[in-house]
């Protein structure tokens, strides 16, 4: 069956001296590197909305199809829906990358009650099952969308109606059980529009209640269907409300901590959520590293010059190897990966484009890779590191560590004169070194 995608080629690694704008320079999927292969390490994903769902349209042409699409002209939602599925298992193949995201509503149209939309979202995902088999493309992670509906514009867990948060725990319910029967890694809440506008007509402290309530009930039923792979949660700072409540990586852990899920649900990491948030990509990742609920990235960027959720393709190499290295220090992934949540321009109107846009963040994400692996294996900063805390490991640090309080530390700094003076943190050096594996 033709689809806007069949007659683009399959896109094949021809290393980094190629001129290909249609080839692989940097992502050679086979190569091994710290004892796995790239494809093992990244575990690359291409999601369904921005690809497959959005029209090219922005808050100024709500309504307006700039993309030229066969499945937008066509006026039977469910048609549609099919020839999408049939366009995005033909776009999974030319890129050859081994996974797949969805919401429930990208797959499939909402019907007028939940138990149609379920009806319709079971055929098209048994239609994609197939698929997935015969490409042999995984599913990296589901959601359901609890956010676009308008029954949702107060939030769905966080709602003040008790019916809204219900129906979300039944749309959830079908679409992790699909999840699990698709033999989904992961299992993804992106609470849309979990949080408030104002303070003046809200419970912060109920509606946080009611969302632990919803996480709590969504691990529970994990369990119940014998559900293996992740909960995750996916920070975000603002938009489209003014405060959300999983601001960041710390936000969600004391969230976390506060329901006692600190060991049941970990963090989907967006790189232009962390910018929103203020941080840097590597901070958020490094946080979630050290909290133990790093899970799985969303790969994209923001613009500098704009304040708002871009979603562009990374194309940055050296901004992202600090966060590479905090994922290799940390052990790389293990259910997650490297979900493409990105999508081309409005001017860029073509299906190459789409190919075009993925071909570069996938070689940005494994050009990074690679520098931080060798930086790694270099082995300089974590020695840097290691010196620099190297008192810890004598019998000073080990008396604080072993619970000296107050009045034990004064008798030792009294006894022994100590007396500390700076030394330095020699970032210059560093920085050198992170740029001479760039």
């Amino acid at each position: 069956m033709s689809t806007a995608y069949s007659d683009l080629p399959v896109v094949r690694y021809e290393g980094p001296r190629s001129t290909h704008p249609l080839a692989y320079r940097w992502y050679d999927a086979n190569r091994v590197v710290l004892g796995k292969t790239l494809a093992e390490h990244l575990r690359p994903a291409v999601c369904y909305w921005h690809n497959f769902c959005w029209k090219g349209e922005d808050v100024f042409g709500l309504g307006n199809t700039v993309f030229q699409r066969a499945w937008f002209a066509e006026s039977d939602p469910v048609k549609a829906a099919r020839m999408k599925l049939d366009a995005a298992f033909d776009f999974f193949g030319k890129l050859g990358l081994p996974w797949w995201c969805f919401h429930d509503r990208d797959v499939a149209p909402e019907g007028a009650t939940l138990a149609e939309s379920n009806r319709i979202l079971d055929g098209l995902l048994e239609a994609a099952a197939k698929k997935m088999q015969d490409g042999k493309v995984g599913l990296l992670w589901g959601t359901a969308n609890l956010f676009s509906n308008g029954r949702y514009m107060s939030g769905a867990a966080t709602n003040p109606d008790p019916e809204v948060f219900a129906y979300a725990a039944a749309q959830v319910k079908h679409v992790l059980e699909w999840t699990h029967r698709l033999g989904g890694e992961n299992y993804v809440l992106w609470g849309g529009r979990e949080g408030y506008e104002t303070l003046l007509n809200t419970d912060l402290k109920r509606e946080l209640a009611q969302y632990g309530r919803f996480l709590s009930a969504v691990v529970e039923h994990k369990h119940k269907i014998g559900f293996k792979g992740t909960i995750l949660i996916e920070p975000k700072p603002q938009e489209p409300t003014k405060h959300q409540y999983d601001y960041d990586s710390a936000t969600v852990h004391g969230f976390l901590k506060t329901y006692g899920l600190e060991n049941e649900v970990k963090v989907n990491l967006e790189v232009n959520h962390a910018t929103l948030a203020g941080h840097s990509f590597e901070h958020e990742v490094a946080t979630a590293c050290a909290l133990g609920i790093f899970g799985s990235i969303d790969a994209n960027r923001g613009d500098e010059q704009l304040g708002w959720d871009t979603d562009q393709f990374p194309n940055n190499h050296a901004a992202l190897v600090p966060a590479m290295l905090e994922i290799i220090r940390a052990g790389g992934f293990t259910t997650g990966g490297t979900n493409f949540d990105a999508k081309v321009r409005r001017q860029s109107i073509d299906p190459i484009d789409q190919l075009e846009g993925h071909i570069g963040g996938m070689d940005t994400m494994a050009r990074a890779f690679l520098s931080a692996a060798a930086l790694y294996e270099s082995g300089q900063l974590e020695k840097a590191v290691s010196e620099r805390y190297a008192g810890w490991n004598g019998t000073l640090g080990q008396q604080i560590q072993g619970g000296a309080g107050l009045d034990e530390l004064a008798q030792i700094v009294h006894a022994q004169g100590i007396s500390p003076t700076p030394r330095s943190g020699r970032q210059e050096r560093l920085e050198n070194v992170v740029n001479n594996f760039v």
